[in-house]
């Protein structure tokens, strides 16, 4: 088949390279800008095509040494072989070229990303995926672009080595269990305090299952909590050991000492904590909270922004639609002395419209919406008409959107800070605050 010879111009949200071949844009996975290779056109599209490298003919000096051994087969990291101050300038080129097409928010406004402090061992949730037939034991994460698992024998780098060990723990424990067949993965959340796996299972004979983890319990190493998950539909049992995961999040005024947050296995926290500390800082930068500031932390989970936030503001109102989610924000407002926040668990769109803007008017609205955005709740938002919209956002297409709408309505983006939650790979976390023009 025909080669090609480009050079790998700069990096595109999903991790390819990009570079132009007779005038089309081509995507060439595991490519850095700088790159010059030789390319296999893989397929053709009508306004792009995708290629693979048969060559480097010359690398980029950005180019760095992956440090997984199964890296480019696993579907997880995509930037491990870009060097890592490349990967944080590339994330900030996407995410204000994101912005400005879909929604006119000028590059001006866009900071450089702020850095991980750490580039490896920082995810502190993993899941792993399991698989058991005639070649044996495999739990690992899914090959790129099929459900086969690929064997992490080694862990995770970009895991904790805490949950690495762990896994290591479960793989020899589970190497022992004649249905390991029916289990199709592990979760793996790492605290302050200890770690907690969750397996998954999906066979008939649960209480065999349950008796033999239970009997094997002191082999787990570091694991401080197991839980079993038999439905998908109903939360995690504990089988023995803590039921919570904790971390700590800093308060106002860093002399009172840091707010302690716990959330249920199953449940959602940020995998970075360090990051998710920084995102609380850059919160407290752009909101300017007064003292006087009712806020509305919408998608609020845990309470993770909720708890901290509480004593920069008068009063804090919390939505969100989890009710394991809205539990662990309950114990955490006790936990922590808290009594000017109120939580409410239900759906955004719904919750929203039951508040009056005249009865329950809010200066700052909060929101950190799930990857597909907050769309729907958009008029909602602007009907409250608050001074301030701060928005925490997990994807940069949904966030521009968004950002569009708001326009709309009135609302424009004063600074927008794109973070980076998850090194090694191309997603990135971002806060935009947009004020009422």
């Amino acid at each position: 088949m025909d080669t090609t010879v480009a050079r790998i111009e700069k990096l595109a949200f999903g991790g390819n390279g990009v570079c132009r071949i007779d005038g089309k844009i081509c995507f060439v996975p595991f490519s850095c800008p700088g790159d010059e290779v030789r390319l296999r056109i893989t397929s053709q599209k009508k306004s792009y095509c995708t290629a693979e490298i048969v060559e480097i003919i010359q690398p980029s000096p950005d180019r760095d040494i992956p440090v997984c051994e199964i890296y480019g087969v696993c579907g997880g990291c995509s930037w491990q072989h870009v060097q890592y101050p490349v990967q944080l300038q590339q994330k900030r080129q996407i995410f204000a070229d994101t912005l400005w097409r879909g929604g006119r928010v000028d590059g001006s406004l866009i900071s450089d990303t702020v850095a991980s402090p750490l580039a490896y061992d920082y995810r502190s949730r993993v899941r792993f995926k399991v698989s058991a037939d005639r070649g044996g034991l495999r739990i690992g994460f899914h090959r790129n672009s099929t459900h086969v698992v690929e064997n992490a024998l080694n862990g995770c780098p970009v895991a904790k080595p805490v949950i690495n060990e762990i896994l290591n723990c479960l793989r020899s424990v589970l190497q022992g269990y004649a249905g390991v067949g029916f289990i199709d993965q592990i979760s793996i959340d790492s605290g302050e305090q200890g770690a907690v796996a969750v397996v998954h299972y999906s066979g008939k004979d649960l209480s065999g299952l349950k008796s033999y983890l239970i009997g094997s319990s002191s082999k787990l190493g570091p694991c401080t909590g197991l839980f079993i998950q038999a439905n998908r539909k109903t939360e995690p049992e504990k089988l023995w050991g803590s039921a919570e995961i904790s971390y700590c999040m800093p308060g106002r005024n860093p002399d009172q000492g840091s707010c302690v947050l716990t959330y249920l296995p199953g449940g959602f926290a940020q995998v970075n904590q360090a990051q998710n500390v920084a995102l609380l800082s850059i919160i407290r930068r752009l909101g300017d909270f007064r003292p006087a500031d009712r806020l509305l932390d919408l998608y609020c989970g845990n309470g993770n922004f909720s708890i901290p936030l509480a004593d920069d503001v008068a009063s804090v109102y919390g939505i969100e639609g989890s009710e394991g989610s809205i539990r662990s924000a309950n114990s955490n407002k006790i936990r922590n002395n808290i009594s000017n926040v109120n939580f409410v668990c239900a759906d955004a769109k719904v919750a929203l419209r039951r508040l009056d803007p005249d009865a329950t008017p809010f200066d700052v609205i909060l929101l950190d919406p799930p990857r597909t955005g907050a769309g729907d709740v958009v008029p909602e938002i602007a009907r409250l008409n608050p001074s301030r919209i701060i928005y925490v956002s997990c994807d940069p297409s949904t966030l521009a959107r968004d950002c569009g709408l708001l326009a709309g309505h009135g609302y424009g983006v004063v600074e927008s800070v794109p973070l980076d939650m998850f090194p090694q790979t191309y997603h990135l976390e971002s806060v935009t605050l947009l004020n009422k023009k």
